[in-house]
Order: C-alpha cells, then structure tokens, then sequence
C-alpha cells in the first residue's frame, strides 16, 4: 500500500500521544509493580489479601469515576489544560507515596493518582481518533495500547527488583522523571483540534455514578470475608443496582455524562464485553500469578517479576503488529486468534493450577499476552467503528470507563475469591492460595467464553452498519 501526504501522520501528533501515552504508562507501571509488593505490604502493615488489594483497587475505582467525564472535559477544557492538571495531579500522588508513613496514606496518594490517571487517560484516544489518519488508525491505536501495555511488561520486574534492593518506596521515586519528562513533552506538542465550548455538568448525576461505582467495588472487595446477603456485600451490590437505574432515569432529563444510548448498538457493545473480559483477565492474572509464585512456589519477588517479564514484553510488541494486522485484513483474524489463544491459556492455568510450576506460569501467561496483544487494542478500534461523528467520544469514554472499572472489580473478586481459599479450614496457606487461585481463574475463563460467543456472533452473523 503507498502511502499518501494525507496518510502521515504529523511529528506533533506523534509527541502528543507519546505524552499523554507515558501518564498511562505510569499508572499501570505502579499498579503492576505495586502487586509485586503485596506480600511484603501485608508483613509491614499488617493486613490481609482483602485489604492489600486496595492499593489496586481503589486507583482503579478513582479511574472508572472520572473517565465517563471526559466527554464534558473535551468540551469545556482545552487537551493541553487537562493534560498539565491530570500530570501534576500524578506527581502529587507519587510523592504521597513515596513519603507514606503508614497504609491510609499510601491509600490516599494512589487515589490522587488516580485523578490524575483518570483525566489523561481517554486524551491519547482522543488524539488518536481525531487527529490520526484513517488509513493509520489501526496501527496507532496498536502503538497507543503498546505504551500501555509497556507497564505490565516490566512492572513485576521493576517492582520485584526494587522491593528486593531498595525497598517499594523507590517505585514511586523513579516514575518521577519519567511524568517530568511527559510533562514537557505534552506541553510543547499538544494542539487544540476543536474549540472549546460551553458545557455543563450535572452533579447529581455525577453523585449516582461515584455511588454505583464505590457500592459496587465494596460489595465485591467484601465476598471474601462476608456472607452475601449481609449488608456489605449484597446491600453495597443492591445500592449499586439503585445507583445505576437512578443515573439511566437522571441521564433521560438531562445532557448526560455518559451517553448509554449507544450501547444499543450491538456491535459496540459486544465489542465493549469482549474488552470488559480482557481487562479482567488481565488484572486478574497479574494479581493471582505474583502470589502464586510467591506463596505457593515459594519464589521471591525479584523471580516473580522476572518470570512474568517475556510474555509482558511479547504482548507489549504485538499490540502495533496487531493493528497492522486490523489496517490489512479486518478484525476477523487477530480477534478470533487473540480470544482463542486467551481461553487456552487460562483453562490450561486453571485445570493445572494446584501445581503449576514457575516455568509453566512463565509459557502460559506468555501465551495469553501475546493474545492481548493481538486483540485489545482491535476491540476498541473495531469497536468505535459501529459509532460514528461525536458518539466516538461517547464510546471512547465508555470503553475506557469499562477498561478501568473492570480492572477495579477483577482485582476485588480475584483478591475475594483467593482469599477464601486461604481462609478455608485445615489447608497450608500455600495449598489454600492454590485452590484460591484454581477458582478465580474459572471465573476468568467463564468470562472469556462469553466474549467469545459474542465475538463469534458479531463478526459472522450480525451485519450492522458501521459508522
């Protein structure tokens, strides 16, 4: 294929996404590093699996709370103003913890983080889809999902390595070049695509979102050590519920914050499942393979991080090949390749997983990256393609929303459902951390069979007009 004027893409375009790319890149470098850490977070504090994960958890919640007002953002607020906030936002965070004297407050700075991440997040798709030729559009969403994924790639390692030498509060430390050096970078080549205009924004609104979302999250972070019909689990999960109906019926008499009305269309919302079960996936697997290697197999963090680092860095590499794979052939190919592999990874985990050897991890959790790499990126691109003109904004906010909210929910039933395990009566703590960890990945599985009937019903059988 020759490529055209109109096909290149501009050398300020590229600064701008590699900007707003390395803030994401920071936050899943310390998510990921800091589950490394967790068992040595639970010696220090003295805490259990159910409270650690909140490190994961409630940045990930943070997250899912602020995304669905990036719709509101991009109107009211020029890219470069939201960059340089979310940016010093994340340099706060970072500094919070790195100075923690204690968990509530290492609590507090990952929640700043979270603000941070939250705000930037969707602005590299955005730029992305405004601002890239469609001719290249596949290939650098690929590249937007490659900077992404560069954070679990070398996360567990960073964090294994770190927590071993210097102790977890240097995490935190050497991410601050890294935002100095995004910071400088976005302001000098961030450009306003669109006018600002004004826009309101309806808090009730905003209320039931942030009430839906925490309810929800502590409903699921509590399974593992409440009964389900007490009032922290199913009374958070029926709040919840009330929540989102009461944010559906205030989104019908005002402008709202998240336009659901393009879940309607099935292709966009298969697709955004299929990108919910990644995500799940994804976060599940990099909560339960650290602390099998760790409390199972015995291994240190420094291994566990090396262990998982080659698939990391093999899914970080694929996600532009998979795009190039979109730009020439469709989305039938690395889709369907990509949720086969992930499903076979992830049985063969959990048939296996009451004695998975650290090599066996290190295969398998290969595999299902390199699956990663193939679809993820596709599912957002194929996905926003059944949406047209401003509603790409809504779906590009719903998709990243979905992205982080399920990372927040994955982690708290992965950590609830292995914590059962560890609590059952008359096991080793390495024996119930196995059985913990043969049930969640069941879970996943599940979750990844459902995406796959969906994505085998929209790519061969429901022809629906694309935007």
């Amino acid at each position: 294929m020759t490529e055209t004027k109109n096909d290149r893409i501009p050398g300020y375009v590229l600064g701008a996404i590699v900007a707003t790319g390395v803030m994401s890149l920071c936050g899943t470098i310390v998510e990921t590093a800091m589950n490394i850490t967790f068992p040595t977070l639970m010696r220090q504090f003295g805490i259990g699996t159910s409270t650690v994960q909140w490190m994961t958890t409630l940045y990930l919640l943070v997250v899912a709370i602020i995304v669905p007002l990036s719709a509101y953002l991009k109107r009211r607020f020029t890219t470069k103003a939201l960059f340089i906030t979310a940016n010093s936002l994340f340099i706060i965070g970072v500094l919070t913890d790195a100075l923690a004297p204690s968990f509530a407050v290492l609590l507090l700075g990952r929640g700043i983080q979270g603000l941070g991440t939250g705000i930037a997040l969707p602005l590299m798709f955005n730029i992305i889809i405004d601002q890239v030729p469609m001719a290249k559009l596949g290939l650098m969403m690929g590249v937007g999902t490659l900077i992404t994924a560069v954070g679990p790639a070398i996360g567990p390692t960073f964090g294994g390595f770190v927590v071993d030498t210097l102790g977890w509060r240097y995490i935190f430390v050497f991410l601050l070049p890294l935002l100095i050096a995004s910071l400088i970078l976005g302001i000098m080549t961030i450009r306003q695509k669109h006018p600002t205009q004004a826009a309101s924004l309806d808090w009730l609104s905003v209320l039931f979102l942030a009430v839906a979302f925490v309810a929800m999250i502590l409903g699921f972070s509590n399974l593992g050590s409440r009964a389900f019909l007490s009032l922290t689990v199913g009374g958070m999960l029926l709040l919840a519920v009330v929540a989102f109906i009461l944010l559906g019926w205030r989104s019908r008499q005002v402008t709202p914050i998240i336009n659901f009305s393009v879940l309607k269309n099935s292709g966009f919302s298969s697709l955004t499942f299929a990108l919910f079960a990644f995500q799940i996936a994804t976060i599940g697997l990099s909560f339960i393979l650290p602390n099998y290697i760790q409390l199972v197999n015995g291994a240190s963090a420094n291994l566990a991080g090396l262990l998982v680092l080659p698939g990391a860095l093999l899914g970080a590499a694929m996600s532009p090949f998979g795009g190039r794979i979109y730009d020439n052939w469709g989305a039938k190919p690395p889709l369907l390749l990509g949720i086969i592999l992930a499903l076979g990874a992830n049985v063969t985990l959990m048939v296996f997983a009451q004695s998975l050897s650290n090599w066996a991890i290190a295969v398998l959790y290969t595999v299902y990256m390199l699956s990663l790499g193939l679809s993820f990126g596709n599912l957002m691109t194929e996905g926003l393609s059944y949406l047209s003109g401003l509603t790409k904004s809504d779906g590009n906010a719903i998709m990243t929303t979905v992205q982080q909210i399920s990372g927040a929910i994955g982690t708290a039933i992965v950590a609830a459902i292995v914590a059962l395990g560890q609590a059952a009566p008359h096991v080793s703590r390495a024996v119930g951390t196995a059985n913990g960890a043969q049930h969640a990945l069941l879970f996943v599985v599940v979750l990844l069979l459902i995406a796959l009937i969906l994505l085998v019903r929209v790519l061969f059988f429901r022809k629906e007009a694309k935007g």
